[in-house]
Formats: C-alpha cells, sequence, structure tokens
C-alpha cells in the first residue's frame, strides 16, 4: 500500500498536483454544463413567449 501512498503524495508534490487536477476538472465540467443549461432556459423561454403570444 505505501506504492499508492507515495503515488498520491508525489514527492511532496501530492496537495498541488491533485488540487491542479480537481480545479481543471470543475473548469472542463462547468464548460460542458454551463451552454447546456442555457440551452435549455432559452428553449423554456422561447416555448413561453410562444403559448403567450397564441392567447
Amino acid at each position: 500500500m505505501s506504492g499508492l501512498s507515495e503515488f498520491l503524495a508525489m514527492g511532496g508534490h501530492g496537495p498541488y498536483v491533485w488540487s491542479a487536477y480537481a480545479i481543471t476538472f470543475v473548469v472542463l465540467a462547468l464548460n460542458v454544463l454551463e451552454p447546456w443549461v442555457a440551452r435549455r432556459r432559452l428553449v423554456s423561454e422561447e416555448a413561453r413567449r410562444r403559448r403567450r403570444e397564441e392567447v
């Protein structure tokens, strides 16, 4: 098990390396999710606007 803990510690640089990976993952996830959420919101607002105009 020491091999895994040594790998995670990365020679003392583990906290920096793993936090950099975490930040990168969060930014990439936001880059994927934000346009998806914005498109859903736009489609919903457009449908609401069309229903209002029909009446």
